[in-house]
């Protein structure tokens, strides 16, 4: 079960290349209703960007994304946002949530190689004050990114049943 989002947002979210001609189609609007829409939520921060869903098994260099899993202490009066907040700012952090859980924050990281990431969560994370401790997920094959099927052009087998 999905969250019920505003209509113009769930078709920007599965493609936000579509003109606001093509959007207003889709909602039975005007273009300039939509223009205006967008931009209304631009400036209350409801969209925070636009970008392309990337297959990265289909480039020429990949890297490596990890998702790690980060325990820390809250700090008097701020609780986890201070922390978060800095963890977030790290060229290499793609995403930081606040989780329930055996660890606080879920962290994806991006780097070019293993050792990259290594590196980071050695060298960065770990010896950020309040990281408690870490653990670390390499990704080894996507099936469903964003929203989208990654296709990796293989034809569904199924077994063979025998009695």
């Amino acid at each position: 079960m999905s969250i019920p989002m505003d209509p113009l947002l769930e078709l920007l979210q599965a493609n936000s290349s579509r003109t606001p001609a093509e959007l207003a189609h889709a909602l039975g609007t005007t273009a300039d209703d939509v223009s205006t829409r967008i931009a209304a939520a631009e400036a209350a921060g409801a969209i925070l960007g636009y970008q392309a869903v990337v297959d990265h098994s289909k480039e020429a260099e990949r890297g490596v994304t990890a998702l790690i899993e980060v325990k820390i202490s809250p700090e008097q009066g701020g609780g986890f946002d201070r922390l978060a907040r800095r963890i977030s700012q790290y060229s290499q952090v793609r995403d930081c949530k606040l989780m329930s859980g055996d660890y606080d924050l879920a962290v994806l990281v991006e780097g070019k190689d293993l050792y990259d990431v290594a590196r980071f969560v050695s060298e960065k994370l770990s010896t950020l004050r309040g990281v408690l401790s870490t653990g670390t997920l390499f990704e080894l094959k996507v099936y469903k990114q964003a929203g989208f099927i990654v296709d990796h052009g293989e034809q569904e087998q199924r077994l063979p049943v025998t009695p």
